[in-house]
């Protein structure tokens, strides 16, 4: 068995990992780049291996960055199949056409044709097949694959791929994105064992979360100092997860009158239409969640909650006066709604803007983030004056000390050859690799673009 790794490679995003065994071809992950122009200019590039001999695309989690360039794969020559979990199928189902959108207009805005076509994207959502978490899925007499709960984002998986060799058998695990739990909504993430090769995430390897429960105090804190203040905050948010986390936890704290009924938007009919399949899919859900549900409680919808889907909806938004909480994506300031709002609310220091999630190294919510003084949103420079506030324990990414605890059960039986650490950016991914190697004894290495193994 050989493994490349065309993405994801001292990246956060671009998420692209090629096994080979004899004519076996099996893709894990065909993601976007994202952050950068660079990283949007990667996106065209031709693939480092031809589509049409790849069999079988093997799918983590419905995040952009790990699916977002499944219909250039189909456009360029796929017609294998695709396994996910059932989720995982319905959410891309939403998300795929929603990506196409955003690729039509920044290929508008660059004079040059889109990465696909409408075509593209239905064509390859047709191609994919949905399981159940530990179901065994036999793809050729020798190669098996099972997805396990890797408690990220509803349907997340963590893949093990087992094959024979000369006899033997070997186990690989793709961790996708670890969650970071106890999370609102989702299981804990699954520890594995039996693990002869892992390739595993390290966006957050270099650094440890803030204590989980002090994030409901801060969240409880930010929004009580926007009200005094009569502001506005803004939550640059992923429309997928964190969304549906926030809808909950705020539900709880108006329930218990923590905090005041003051309007909330979800602006974003993306983050609407997942919120749809998310309740489909319940049974994913940890026990409190299900219990509530169960119980009568609308979980994602409470007093004082207005989704706004249309763009007239959104802009009378602006008619509503402070304090009020605007949810908007996307979650990196990369673009969507929440620059609209970032244009009117960013100068004014009674308002704030609340960072939940990861930015990667250059997109426009980093440089709020780490304090730049302005920034520019649809060629207009705009001042940063109002309050910049983070809660990393939103993140649902496992943290160093949790990915340490995960290699380290996953070599409970000390049949672990060699880590693989990726979609970290350079600092996170070489650091979690130095620990691996010296606090759990064995191989791990940060791999480069393009890097190939040969896995015995």
């Amino acid at each position: 068995m050989k493994i490349s790794f065309f993405g994801g490679a001292r990246w956060v995003t671009g998420s692209n990992y090629l096994l080979e065994h004899g004519e076996i071809k099996v893709l894990v992950d065909c993601g976007l780049f994202q952050g950068r122009k660079y990283a949007e200019d990667l996106n065209y590039e031709t693939f480092r291996y031809r589509p049409s001999d790849i069999n079988y695309v093997l799918l983590t989690h419905s995040h952009t960055d790990h699916i977002g360039r499944v219909p250039k794969l189909y456009k360029d020559g796929f017609r294998g199949k695709i396994y996910a979990t059932s989720a995982t199928k319905d959410l891309m189902a939403v998300s795929l056409p929603d990506s196409l959108n955003k690729i039509i207009e920044e290929a508008k805005s660059s004079d040059h044709p889109p990465l696909f076509e409408a075509e593209d994207v239905l064509e390859a959502l047709a191609l994919v097949e949905g399981f159940d978490y530990d179901t065994e899925i036999n793809l050729f007499p020798e190669v098996k694959v099972v997805f396990h709960d890797a408690g990220h984002i509803l349907g997340s998986s963590i893949i093990q791929l087992t094959w024979r060799e000369t006899g033997v058998s070997r186990n690989i695990f793709f961790s996708g994105d670890l969650g970071n739990p106890p999370t609102p909504l989702l299981m804990p993430t699954e520890f594995i064992s039996h693990a002869d090769y892992l390739v595993i995430e390290s966006a957050y390897g270099d650094r440890v979360h803030e204590e989980r429960e002090k994030r409901k105090e801060k969240l409880i804190k930010v929004i009580k100092e926007t009200i005094d203040r009569q502001g506005v905050l803004m939550i640059p948010t992923f429309a997928m997860e964190r969304t549906q986390e926030l809808l909950y936890e705020l539900n709880e704290l108006i329930n218990n009158k923590k905090i005041p009924p003051i309007p909330v938007f979800i602006d974003s009919p993306l983050a609407i239409k997942l919120t749809d399949v998310y309740k489909k899919h319940f049974k994913y859900f940890n026990k409190t969640a299900v219990y509530l549900i169960d119980s009568g409680d609308d979980i994602f919808n409470f007093p004082g909650l207005r989704m706004t889907p249309t763009v007239e909806e959104s802009k009378s938004i602006n008619n509503i006066s402070p304090p009020k909480i605007i949810i908007a994506g996307s979650g990196m300031s990369h673009g969507g709604r929440i620059l609209h709002h970032e244009l009117r609310y960013l100068p004014d220091p009674k308002n704030a803007i609340l960072f939940v999630g990861y930015q990667v190294d250059g997109s426009r919510g980093r440089h709020i983030q780490r304090g730049d003084k302005a920034i520019t949103i649809f060629g207009q420079t705009v001042p940063v004056n109002c309050h910049i506030e983070n809660i990393s324990s939103y993140s649902s990414h496992a943290d160093q000390r949790s990915l340490l605890e995960w290699v380290e059960k996953a070599n409970s039986d000390q049949r672990l050859k060699k880590v693989f650490v990726v979609q970290g950016e350079e600092t996170p991914s070489k650091t979690l690799a130095y620990l691996i190697r010296e606090k759990i004894g064995v191989d791990a290495v940060s791999p480069l673009e393009n890097e190939a193994f040969e896995l015995n």
